[in-house]
């Protein structure tokens, strides 16, 4: 589970700044060499929903080790890509490879480790994941200097055969108290629902309003349709009832807003370091080892969260990581500026950790692959609507390394945390006062 979040962290994060020279390389340029972080990160996002549940089904090891073997697989084509549309191709397959590793590695982790050490497992794995995420842009473009783009592929290979084998010694996990029927209707429904937003999300700063309207339009239109499937469904892909769960969904829709954050940051930070703070790559990579180490950190301290505590805690992230990110666009000194997004590494490592590890403390263990793949696929959908926003502002004149650009990217960040801190500390408040009535 480690090594495979880990890959599929690194090649998130990994190729945007290598793109230039895969467009050398490859003779391709434009908006279709976007598609080699598009296509993977929305073949992602798209599939995990449907791969969660049917780890449930037919077994989270076998789903696993099958998830590992295909991103190993189209990693190596990846590395020897001739073309883009190969290339593109081949990242759509391991966006579909990650897809089976998380919800179906979080679900394997709750259902054979006891419950007292399920949450700290988990947060290793996590953190492990987190300095992949937090260093990636730094190890592509090491790589990409040093030898290749292709290398990251490269890297991939050994790793995913590695997990794999560790995987098969690992006792195989089915959901039991079910038949094992799968809900193809409510699958496919959910799937098209779920392409068509990312899509919308993704690609649509480039549309007119009309079409992006059109866009969101669809996909509620295929989400009701999947929500009435679900309930006359005699097996669903979902049950309905999770959402039901107040936990489950505060914490579940709080690390939308926190991954969100974080996704802004890593983009944010790093740039400015090069542009605002007049750094090189090399020195702007060395700086940001301590927010990445922090970010690595946060992992493990998540997993020692209880589960009653889980929401007060992410309440405490985000608050504090808003106060981060206006520290950050407020910092007068490099110093101060590399405190704060030490700090914000902290805070935010631990609210992205602990949205994972916590939602799967608060709901039925054989159930664990449906509610991480909903979970996964709600924080990764938010993840696209980061890596808009911050397309967007590096649309700006100055682009995102400059003081005006980047403070306009964390301030923007740090009101969606005060407003989801809020309303995270309404919900406390009225909960509390309804278990004091009961």
């Amino acid at each position: 589970m480690s090594v495979g979040v880990f890959c599929i962290q690194l090649d998130a994060f990994a190729l945007n700044l290598a793109l230039p020279q895969i467009g050398r390389d490859l003779h391709a340029g434009g908006a279709g060499l976007q598609w080699v972080t598009s296509a993977y990160l929305l073949s992602t996002g798209t599939l995990m929903l449907g791969a969660g549940r049917l780890g449930d089904l037919f077994g989270r090891r076998r789903l696993l080790i099958l998830g590992l073997a295909v991103f190993g697989a189209s990693s190596l084509v990846c590395a020897l890509a001739p073309a883009l549309h190969v290339l593109v191709g081949a990242r759509v397959v391991q966006g579909a490879g990650a897809a089976m590793i998380m919800p179906v590695g979080l679900s394997l982790l709750t259902n054979v480790y006891p419950s007292e050490l399920r949450g700290r497992a988990t947060g290793r794995a996590l953190g492990i994941g987190g300095i992949a995420t937090a260093c990636g842009p730094f190890i592509g473009s090491a790589l990409t200097d040093a030898v290749s783009w292709r290398a990251v592929f490269w890297l991939n290979v050994p790793l995913a055969a590695l997990g794999a084998a560790w995987a098969s010694r690992t006792a195989e996990s089915y959901d039991t108290s079910v038949p094992r029927r799968v809900d193809w209707r409510g699958l496919a429904t959910a799937t098209a629902a779920l392409v068509t937003l990312a899509v919308v999300v993704d690609r649509g700063r480039h549309w007119q309003w009309p079409v992006i309207l059109a866009g969101l339009a669809a996909a509620a239109a295929l989400l009701a349709w999947f929500v009435r499937l679900e309930r006359v469904a005699a097996s669903p892909l979902v049950e309905l009832t999770l959402f039901r769960n107040g936990p489950y969904v505060a914490l579940t829709l709080a690390g939308a807003v926190a991954n969100t954050a974080t996704v802004m940051f890593l983009f944010v930070v790093p740039l400015t370091l090069q542009g605002q703070w007049d750094l090189s790559v090399a020195v702007a990579g060395i700086a940001f080892l301590a927010p990445a180490l922090a970010m690595a950190l946060a992992g493990p301290i998540a997993g020692r969260v209880p589960p009653p505590a889980a929401v007060r805690v992410m309440t405490v992230c985000l608050g504090a990581g808003a106060l981060v990110l206006a520290c950050l666009a407020r910092a007068s000194s490099l110093d101060v500026y590399l405190i704060a997004a030490t700090a914000g590494g902290a805070v935010l490592g631990t609210a992205n950790s602990l949205t994972l590890v916590a939602t799967q403390g608060v709901i039925r263990p054989e159930r664990a692959g449906e509610a991480s793949g909903v979970t996964k696929t709600v924080i990764t959908v938010a993840a696209g609507l980061g890596v808009a926003l911050a397309g967007a502002v590096a649309d700006q004149k100055r682009g995102v390394g400059s003081e005006a650009a980047s403070d306009t990217a964390l301030q923007i960040t740090a009101l969606g945390c005060v407003a989801t801190c809020v309303i995270l500390a309404v919900w406390l408040g009225a909960h509390e006062r309804q278990r004091q009535n009961a």
